[in-house]
């Protein structure tokens, strides 16, 4: 049953082309080396220690820069004790009108004053600015380490001039240390970032970030088992550019030096416009998508490969349009207005109807901080 299982999952004719086999990339010519899957298991644990790393890179470097800054953890106002709100709250944390009432007589508390303890409740949960600070300062070091090395790499690589050295002498292509390495790397990353997901700051577009995580896992498991790494460098090399400057932008605005806060974020609308809009689907998909279908030819797992560029490429329209409603309102009204996909815990939904459209990203204390979100981008 299990091998029948794994020969099916391991087709050579789902994963290759025609006429290629597994034993043929088993046995390469001396001196080169072909991508095997079993190279991909070391990222699981490598995800363990890049999470490690993060927890000891914000405790040793991001939060005595949070200090140099003066961004302090905070304190946040403590609700009320009150056994039976605290119990619907650990259900529900936003009741609605029918329960509320219902409370109201139960307690003999007027609504506002209940919805007035959930929201105070809310907020107590809420991340401190120091925190948000922290994890956008690792990934913004992650970013621009990742990206300083794949531009190393790829600077001198054919197929970042020509992509159609991409598919010349598919899939006999040799495997060098810095493919492996920045595979690797970017594996662990966003295995790391998968799993921390559910710890981490809690945002409006939590599925779409576990969508995209598990769509570029795939991504990246795939094209390294059958040996697409030389459109697999350029997909993530174009991933990370802008991801740099969305992550300085909210550490700009963490910091409250709002004009760079501005500043930063047009630029990455504008990179993320270029990157993700234009390079990625004009150069990167279609090479993978024409040039590969005329230089190879396609097969099932080209398919499945495609398809799941193109999942990334309708992700990629649906933050674009959340970021250019940011950054216009940035451009004509001088100030970032709170992005849309910022922290679930950061108002009732009575303070949201009451608060003006320009409202800035600029925290007004430490209670009742707006903020920027990333996609977490990486990435």
């Amino acid at each position: 049953m299990t091998s029948s299982i794994s020969a099916w999952l391991w087709s050579e004719r789902f994963w290759l082309p025609e006429n290629v086999s597994w034993a043929d990339l088993e046995r390469p010519p001396p001196g080169v080396e072909y991508p095997r899957f079993k190279h991909m298991f070391i990222a699981l644990p490598l995800a363990v220690g890049v999470f490690l790393l993060r927890l000891l890179f914000e405790r040793l470097v991001a939060k005595p820069c949070a200090h140099i800054l003066q961004i302090q953890a905070g304190l946040p106002r403590r609700a009320q004790s009150n056994d039976v709100l605290e119990k619907v709250y650990l259900s529900k944390t936003s009741p609605d009108e029918r329960q509320l009432e219902g409370l109201s007589k139960q307690l003999d508390w007027d609504v506002r004053k209940i919805q007035r303890w959930f929201r105070v409740r809310r907020n107590q949960d809420r991340p401190s600015t120091q925190k948000k600070f922290c994890e956008s300062m690792w990934r913004f070091t992650f970013y621009l380490g990742i990206f300083i090395y794949a531009i190393r790499h790829l600077w001198v690589s054919p197929w970042m001039w020509d992509t159609r050295h991409c598919w010349y002498n598919y899939p006999f292509q040799p495997l060098s240390p810095g493919q492996y390495n920045y595979y690797v790397a970017e594996l662990a990353f966003y295995w790391s970032l998968m799993f921390s997901q559910f710890i981490d700051i809690k945002r409006k577009d939590f599925f779409i970030m576990l969508v995209h995580h598990l769509a570029t896992i795939m991504l990246i498991t795939f094209s390294y088992a059958n040996n697409m790494l030389r459109a697999g460098t350029l997909v993530m090399c174009v991933h990370d550019a802008s991801d740099i400057f969305l992550e300085a932008a909210k550490l700009a605005n963490y910091a409250k030096y709002q004009r760079l806060c501005d500043g930063l974020f047009v630029v990455f609308s504008i990179s993320f416009f270029i990157t993700r809009l234009v390079i990625y689907p004009f150069w990167v998909v279609y090479s993978v998508l024409f040039e590969s279908w005329e230089i190879v030819g396609p097969y099932q797992a080209w398919w499945l490969l495609n398809g799941l560029l193109l999942v990334l490429q309708v992700l990629h329209i649906i933050w674009f349009y959340l970021v250019a409603r940011i950054a216009i309102k940035a451009i004509f009204k001088g100030k970032v207005s709170k992005d849309d996909r910022s922290d679930i815990e950061s108002s009732s939904d009575e303070e949201t109807k009451c608060k003006t459209p320009n409202q800035t990203l600029k925290p007004k204390d430490d209670n009742h901080t707006a903020n920027l979100n990333g996609d977490a981008h990486d990435h």
